[in-house]
Protein backbone atom coordinates (compact mmCIF):
# COMPACT_ATOMS: atom_id res chain seq x y z
CA UNK A 1 0.00 0.00 0.00
CA UNK A 2 1.27 3.50 -0.87
CA UNK A 3 0.57 6.36 1.54
CA UNK A 4 -1.14 9.37 -0.05
CA UNK A 5 -0.67 12.56 1.98
CA UNK A 6 -3.70 14.86 2.20
CA UNK A 7 -1.88 17.60 4.11
CA UNK A 8 -1.70 20.14 1.23
CA UNK A 9 -5.49 19.87 0.90
CA UNK A 10 -5.82 20.49 4.64
CA UNK A 11 -3.74 23.66 4.32
CA UNK A 12 -5.99 24.83 1.45
CA UNK A 13 -9.06 24.06 3.56
CA UNK A 14 -7.69 26.14 6.44
CA UNK A 15 -7.11 29.01 4.01
CA UNK A 16 -10.74 28.84 2.81
CA UNK A 17 -11.97 28.94 6.41
CA UNK A 18 -9.72 31.91 7.18
CA UNK A 19 -11.25 33.77 4.22
CA UNK A 20 -14.73 33.05 5.62
CA UNK A 21 -13.70 34.37 9.05
CA UNK A 22 -12.24 37.51 7.47
CA UNK A 23 -15.41 38.14 5.45
CA UNK A 24 -17.53 37.65 8.57
CA UNK A 25 -15.39 40.10 10.55
CA UNK A 26 -15.67 42.69 7.79
CA UNK A 27 -19.45 42.40 8.06
CA UNK A 28 -19.25 42.92 11.82
CA UNK A 29 -17.30 46.13 11.31
CA UNK A 30 -20.31 47.58 9.50
CA UNK A 31 -22.81 46.84 12.29
CA UNK A 32 -23.85 49.61 14.63
CA UNK A 33 -22.91 49.01 18.24
CA UNK A 34 -20.18 46.44 17.62
CA UNK A 35 -16.74 46.86 19.09
CA UNK A 36 -14.92 47.78 15.90
CA UNK A 37 -11.49 47.42 17.50
CA UNK A 38 -12.16 43.78 18.38
CA UNK A 39 -13.39 42.89 14.90
CA UNK A 40 -10.60 44.84 13.22
CA UNK A 41 -8.00 43.02 15.33
CA UNK A 42 -9.47 39.64 14.40
CA UNK A 43 -9.62 40.64 10.74
CA UNK A 44 -6.03 41.90 10.72
CA UNK A 45 -4.67 38.78 12.42
CA UNK A 46 -6.64 36.47 10.13
CA UNK A 47 -5.08 38.24 7.11
CA UNK A 48 -1.61 37.66 8.56
CA UNK A 49 -2.28 33.98 9.26
CA UNK A 50 -3.73 33.54 5.76
CA UNK A 51 -0.56 35.01 4.24
CA UNK A 52 1.55 32.59 6.31
CA UNK A 53 -0.55 29.61 5.21
CA UNK A 54 -0.38 30.76 1.58
CA UNK A 55 3.42 30.81 1.82
CA UNK A 56 3.29 27.36 3.43
CA UNK A 57 1.10 25.93 0.66
CA UNK A 58 3.35 27.38 -2.05
CA UNK A 59 6.41 25.83 -0.38
CA UNK A 60 4.68 22.45 -0.06
CA UNK A 61 3.63 22.41 -3.71
CA UNK A 62 7.14 23.38 -4.80
CA UNK A 63 8.67 20.65 -2.59
CA UNK A 64 6.32 18.08 -4.12
CA UNK A 65 7.20 19.23 -7.64
CA UNK A 66 3.87 20.70 -8.78
CA UNK A 67 3.88 22.86 -11.93
CA UNK A 68 3.14 26.25 -10.35
CA UNK A 69 1.96 27.82 -13.61
CA UNK A 70 -0.74 25.22 -14.25
CA UNK A 71 -1.03 23.61 -10.79
CA UNK A 72 -0.56 20.25 -12.49
CA UNK A 73 0.13 17.35 -10.15
CA UNK A 74 3.59 15.82 -10.70
CA UNK A 75 3.70 12.38 -12.33
CA UNK A 76 5.14 10.67 -9.25
CA UNK A 77 2.18 11.84 -7.13
CA UNK A 78 -0.30 10.80 -9.83
CA UNK A 79 1.28 7.34 -9.79
CA UNK A 80 1.07 7.15 -5.99
CA UNK A 81 -2.58 8.20 -6.12
CA UNK A 82 -3.43 5.51 -8.70
CA UNK A 83 -1.53 2.85 -6.73
CA UNK A 84 -3.21 3.93 -3.50
CA UNK A 85 -6.65 3.73 -5.13
CA UNK A 86 -5.98 0.26 -6.53
CA UNK A 87 -4.71 -0.94 -3.12
CA UNK A 88 -8.05 0.04 -1.58
CA UNK A 89 -10.00 -2.26 -3.92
Amino acid sequence: MVYQCACPAQVASIMRELRRVHTYQQGCLNLIGTDAMVHQRISDDVRQVHATMETCLTAILEMEGWDMATLTMPDNLKKQMVESDSDKR
